[in-house]
């Protein structure tokens, strides 16, 4: 997108890294950015950055950053570079949230989850096929845990102008619901352009509605624990968390799964 001047790739394999920036760079001149791609093991590279992206184990392309491992990873980098919003981008990620902001004590605005983005990505998909729409004509959120507390509140989503529950029968909304809670996880091309989005849209602070994974506050739920939720982004990370207007139904469902 030509929106940084520098991105690297850390990783323990350094030749791994440094031949996937190469592969990478060598799209330059047929797309035209300009951007500067590097690859090293050296974690200390993350000093001075504006962002910092935790994705997945060169060793191992399937398994994403999690757990111990993890963990001790996100306290390394939150310790070098003590500014940088943090994003985990895995869909197995959500503990890191959790455990980053109530054991390490980082500001749940600085460390957060880009896995709902690609969620809703795909919501958004299967409704523009239920619908006979345009994906762009399509505006939703997505809330809750996933897999199987996924809420999407139908009466503020909208397809073409309409609400979805005026442009969708009550069948489609029911077959639509059960079709969710399948789409996660979500595959590793939609959770890396989901990241690269909100990177995207926290550099160029844009205000564009996002769904994050967010450690809740008391008035959210348990306090600590991660959740779906719709957010703004700035520079230095959440900006504002968007209360969603939901409907009588959808608010007890999604209060009993925020205190469960």
């Amino acid at each position: 997108m030509d929106l940084v001047n520098r991105i690297i790739i850390v990783d323990d394999l350094a030749n791994v890294a440094a031949g996937k920036a190469l592969d990478i760079a060598q799209s330059a001149p047929v797309d035209g950015y300009h951007t500067v791609m590097a690859g090293t093991a050296d974690v200390a590279a993350v000093v001075g950055a504006e962002i910092v992206i935790v994705a997945d184990v060169a060793t191992n392309p399937v398994s994403e950053w999690k757990d111990e491992a993890g963990l001790a990873l996100i306290r390394r980098v939150a310790g070098l570079n003590q500014r940088a919003p943090i994003v985990c981008a895995g869909a197995a990620q959500s503990s890191l949230v959790e455990r980053g902001v109530n054991e390490l004590g980082i500001a749940r605005t600085r460390l957060f989850g880009s896995a709902p983005e690609a969620l809703r990505s795909a919501v958004t998909a299967i409704v523009a096929l239920e619908a006979n729409a345009a994906p762009s004509d399509i505006s939703l959120s997505v809330l809750g845990r996933p897999p199987q507390h996924i809420i999407v509140p139908w009466d503020e989503a909208s397809i073409a102008g309409r609400t979805a529950t005026e442009a969708l029968s009550a069948a489609q909304l029911a077959r639509l619901d059960a079709r969710i809670a399948r789409l996660w996880p979500p595959g590793p091309y939609a959770l890396g352009s989901a990241a690269a989005r909100m990177v995207r849209t926290a550099l160029t602070r844009t205000p564009r509605v996002h769904a994050a994974t967010v450690a809740v506050n008391r008035d959210e739920g348990s306090p600590g624990r991660s959740a779906m939720m719709p957010v703004t982004l700035s520079s230095t990370g959440i900006a504002t968390l968007v209360p969603p207007a939901l409907s009588s139904r959808d608010r007890v469902r999604f209060e009993t799964t925020m205190r469960t």
